[in-house]
């Protein structure tokens, strides 16, 4: 059971992504790749969904109906248990990457946490957009030093929800966002280590290998395609 204080997978993805004072995130960032791996990591780890293989694919089974307590998770659940047919974990990362004002819906649940401000700023001075600034730079500290304990020590103690989000973060190219890119290289053996579960339960490693897959390959294809139409 999680406590009242505790994020969930996608809201500290949230957090990666966003600039701190700007509150935008990264043009061309496919955080909303990560958003969707974090939730369906979340009901893995619930234990409200279950991986099973089908030609090699990773389909996604239906465990436990029950809500997490989260709207967001509890609303992607919704629409697995609804779904007509089974599908691929690739296919429902891509399918809840695309819910409706996922950024804001998160991004919101944060500013009710009163970590973030939600404002407005204005683009060439004509176009309005929605920011959300940290006016509580507490949490996002607690991620990176998770993150850097994991990252840049040798422990080999790394709580399973600090290794799921270590994968996302990577597979997303988040870790850029919060850490030197040639630091990052240098303990690029610890990260594959990290993300292949090494140090953790077989459940949890399950889920890391499975939502990683998915994500990445998620976050190819947009950036392939991108690629071919601008070639």
């Amino acid at each position: 059971m999680m406590s009242h204080n505790t994020l969930f997978l996608h809201e500290e993805i949230m957090l990666l992504a966003l600039r701190d004072e700007g509150g935008t995130v990264e043009s061309g960032s496919m955080y909303q790749y990560a958003v969707s791996g974090a939730v369906l990591a979340e009901l893995l780890l619930n234990k409200r969904i279950g991986i099973a293989e089908s030609r090699k694919k990773k389909i996604v089974n239906l465990v436990d109906s029950t809500p997490v307590g989260d709207p967001l998770i509890d609303e992607c659940l919704g629409k697995i248990v609804t779904a007509k047919r089974p599908a691929s974990l690739q296919t429902w990362v891509s399918r809840l990457a695309g819910v409706k004002n996922l950024k804001h819906r998160v991004a919101e649940q944060l500013c009710k946490r009163g970590i973030l401000r939600g404002g407005e700023d204005k683009i060439l001075l004509i176009f309005t957009r929605r920011i959300y600034p940290e006016v509580n730079p507490d949490p996002e500290r607690r991620i990176i030093e998770r993150l850097r304990e994991a990252i840049f020590s040798d422990s080999e103690d790394i709580d399973p929800r600090t290794t799921v989000l270590v994968s996302l973060a990577h597979n997303a190219d988040l870790l850029k966002n919060v850490f030197d890119t040639k630091e990052l290289k240098r303990r690029k053996a610890r990260i594959k280590q990290v993300i292949k579960g090494e140090m953790t339960g077989k459940a949890a490693k399950e889920a890391i290998e499975a939502v990683q897959a998915a994500v990445t390959v998620a976050c190819i294809m947009p950036a392939i395609t991108v690629a071919a139409t601008s070639s």
